[in-house]
């Protein structure tokens, strides 16, 4: 009965994985302290990376954890420890989630979360993605900024004739803007006229989501030809689209073109909803797309599993609301 339950219960739970700029020295390592199951995954990862990665994760520096060849593999390993607890909390059951969602580098996350990429494959493909888009950063000048308080068609017509574009669309009211630091700068300067409440230039290294990805995109696309794909055990909602990826074929035309694609997590979020989610299980580092689903829909309840306590409590509390 319990089982029928907490299946019946997960029809309105999504799972969603966060993005690059989530790392910190030291996430993950309460984790790997306290479950075995955790463990087993960023030691995995050490052995498929040929280096020790959770090292660098619990102890840093830093200045090397927040580069884009270590920080996207570093998030996606904690994300996925983070996930194997909750599994392990969860077990016999294994019940499936109504969808799955990550922002940029979680879409991988939650690719591998859903079956449609293995944990072997996903290590190494994001691999390759971290260092194509490193190298791409170092050959373009490129920088992003978040503009607040404009619509996405303001936006647009800022952006103009595309050397300024989109790059994410978190909520209808804050939208960043990607391409070659100039015409970003340019940009921001007129989002401020046209009346945007705030314009935040972004510590990152390149111009993300942008055509300045395009040798990163052609890289991995290259990488992506021999890369084993199969379909989602449950939707993953696609970045570009913001609608599901239900097979093979739709998972591998959207990573072909996601770097230099706008993520729309707007539309992302707004699909989950439609699909009958009514809570948001935020699994890995930080608590960046709690708030940004916040903002888009005010109505769902929201949950933040990343490390032992958070995944335990959530998991007692589910399992007492449906035996109430």
């Amino acid at each position: 009965m319990v089982q029928t339950d907490l299946e019946l219960s997960y029809q309105g739970i999504a799972y969603i994985f966060p993005g690059q700029g989530a790392q910190f020295v030291g996430m993950g390592r309460e984790l790997y302290m306290e479950s075995a199951r955790a463990r087993e995954v960023f030691d995995q990862a050490d052995r498929a990376l040929s280096f020790s990665l959770s090292k660098l994760m619990f102890q840093g520096p830093e200045s090397e954890l927040e580069k884009t060849i270590n920080a996207q593999p570093a998030i996606l390993i904690a994300s996925l420890a983070a996930l194997a607890v909750l599994k392990e909390l969860l077990s016999p059951f294994d019940p499936k989630p109504v969808a799955y969602a990550g922002h940029s580098l979680g879409e991988y996350t939650a690719l591998i979360a859903s079956g449609a990429l293995s944990f072997a494959n996903g290590v190494l493909l994001v691999k390759e993605r971290a260092r194509l888009m490193q190298a791409a950063t170092e050959n373009n000048d490129g920088s992003m900024a978040a503009i607040i308080g404009l619509s996405r068609n303001a936006v647009a017509d800022i952006c103009g004739d595309g050397e300024v574009e989109m790059a994410n669309i978190n909520t209808a009211a804050q939208i960043v803007i990607s391409g070659r630091s100039e015409t970003v700068k340019i940009a921001a300067e007129l989002a401020k006229t046209k009346g945007a409440r705030k314009v935040i230039s972004l510590p990152v290294s390149g111009a993300f989501h942008s055509k300045l990805m395009s040798p990163a995109q052609k890289g991995l696309n290259a990488a992506l030809r021999s890369c084993q794909l199969d379909d989602p055990r449950s939707a993953v909602i696609g970045n570009l689209s913001g609608r599901p990826l239900n097979t093979e074929s739709e998972v591998r035309d959207e990573l072909e073109r996601q770097l230099c694609g706008c993520v729309d997590w707007e539309k992302s979020v707004e699909t989950m909803v439609d699909m009958g989610t009514n809570t948001f299980v935020e699994i890995g580092p930080g608590n960046v797309l709690t708030g940004l689903v916040k903002r888009i829909n005010k109505d769902v309840h929201l949950v933040n599993v990343s490390d032992s306590a958070s995944a335990r409590k959530f998991v007692e509390e589910k399992i007492r609301s449906i035996r109430i």
